[in-house]
């Protein structure tokens, strides 16, 4: 990979480069402008070891989120550390886990797409390794599945149960069990177990309900013989509730059942929304840093960043310190414009240059293209040991 002007996070004394030969002159954050997204190399480890632990002692199969980070890189350093797939949202995304050699893919939606079903049948005949699960919630579903898909190997298929408030997904057991039927009927389709997802309802226990609900349909799979592999899934668990879905999918395991979680932000984590909300002890291993442009007012400051550069969905930025000062306490962003963000109450000067802890890492890795990773984002002078390459 050549560096150069496509990439907003690189110097311009290192256009020309390859990431390698950048990486060689053992650049610093110094090296770097502003607005700017950094990783953090220590926290980065430590997620991916507290998740990958969890999962063990727990005894459940881990097939992380990848449209979080949209990085093949980090993807690989998931399945290493023991995931058994990725999972993805769309059919872009399985091309691009495809074109990196990605083996085993979930896809936690409906694949309706008539020239992605025929694309997807061609990937599984191709490589006998490949690995391919989807989701159908709806007989007109199956029907459309059935009808486009065209390849030898079968289309693995789960179920999906829904909820009331909740986002797609069968409404009720009996419903999706009608699906399941329709799915054992259609020839190149098979039925590989139950799959959705507890993050859109309001609260625990419609959670909890919901995720009862799942166990009630997988008996109901199993005994009325409808499940077509001798080692199926129940699949559920985004990044806030994972701990909940194993405690209450547990039944599950009586038959050999695997459970497998999707969770998919613990990687990078953030400062925010995750920080409130995870079971585990995991760290941010993101950080926005911004530069102070203008101090119009004596209680405001305008940083160079904005919504084109960080998250804003889940919460605004938090400013945490002034690199080269102290920890900025009581000050507070109170919005953000396209390339600025409103920074009050905090003892800065004009050149400052913020770092920013962030919220939602999903709206954050999907304004840069290319992500410098820092050793340690909290050293006096953090060095830049690599960078992240995403294709979002």
């Amino acid at each position: 990979m050549i560096l150069d002007w496509r990439f907003k996070a690189v110097p311009d004394h290192a256009w020309g480069s390859t990431a390698e030969e950048f990486l060689a002159t053992r650049p610093t954050l110094d090296d770097l402008g502003t607005p700017l997204l950094t990783l953090d190399a220590s926290a980065l480890d430590h997620n991916l070891r507290t998740m990958a632990d969890w999962c063990a002692a727990a005894d459940v199969d881990l097939a992380p989120h990848g449209k979080t980070t949209m990085a093949p890189a980090l993807w690989r350093r998931q399945l290493d550390a023991g995931a058994r797939g990725i999972t993805l949202a769309t059919l872009a995304q399985v091309r691009v886990a495809r074109a990196f050699g990605v083996q085993r893919i979930h896809l936690a939606n409906a694949l309706l797409d008539p020239a992605g079903l025929r694309w997807t049948g061609a990937e599984l005949d191709r490589d006998a390794g490949f690995s391919f699960t989807c989701w159908a919630d709806s007989v007109r579903t199956v029907d459309l599945m059935r009808a486009a898909y065209t390849g030898e190997r079968p289309l693995d298929v789960c179920v999906e149960l829904g909820a009331e408030g909740g986002r797609t997904g069968a409404r009720g057991v009996d419903t999706a069990l009608a699906v399941a039927r329709a799915i054992c009927a259609a020839p190149r389709l098979r039925l590989v177990g139950a799959g959705g997802y507890e993050g859109a309802l309001k609260s625990t226990a419609a959670i909890e309900r919901y995720l009862r609900d799942m166990v009630v349909l997988h008996e109901r799979l199993r005994t009325d013989g409808l499940l077509e592999v001798p080692d199926p899934i129940v699949t559920a668990g985004g990044s806030a509730h994972f701990a909940t879905v194993v405690r209450e999918l547990a039944p599950v395991r009586a038959d050999g059942t695997r459970i497998l979680l999707r969770s998919g932000a613990y990687l990078i984590h953030d400062d925010g929304y995750y920080r409130t909300v995870s079971p585990l002890p995991l760290r941010s291993a993101m950080h926005g840093w911004a530069r102070v442009i203008s101090r119009p007012e004596p209680s405001l400051a305008l940083l160079d960043g904005g919504k084109r550069d960080f998250p804003y969905d889940e919460g605004l930025p938090e400013p945490q310190l002034v690199r080269g000062g102290g920890v900025l306490t009581g000050a507070r962003v109170t919005a953000l414009n396209d390339q600025h963000t409103f920074l009050r109450d905090a003892d800065v000067q004009v050149g400052d240059v913020v770092r920013l802890g962030l919220s939602h890492p999903c709206t954050a890795l999907d304004k840069w293209n290319l992500v410098p990773v820092l050793d340690d984002a909290h050293a006096p002078q953090p060095q830049v040991v690599d960078v992240v390459r995403t294709f979002f």
